[in-house]
């Protein structure tokens, strides 16, 4: 997967209830690994994240239990 266009930008995970239907929307095992480890160890200790790395985005929703959008810091 490609890296995200975010370089060097710190993410934030927010819990979302619902979704805009125009957003984009991934499913928790779409994640590569790398971006896999940093999204649970950014929901588990409520920290940011650095986009460095990842693919995600802005505006991205992950689909988990609950929705979480990335949102830039």
């Amino acid at each position: 997967m490609a890296t995200t266009t975010s370089a060097g930008r710190s993410l934030t995970l927010r819990r979302v209830d619902t979704v805009a239907p125009n957003a984009a929307v991934r499913h928790i095992d779409q994640l590569d690994d790398r971006t896999l480890e940093r999204f649970y160890a950014a929901l588990e200790g409520g920290r940011q994240l650095t986009a460095t790395g990842t693919d995600l985005e802005p505006g991205t929703v992950i689909v988990a239990t609950d929705y979480y959008r990335v949102e830039a810091v």
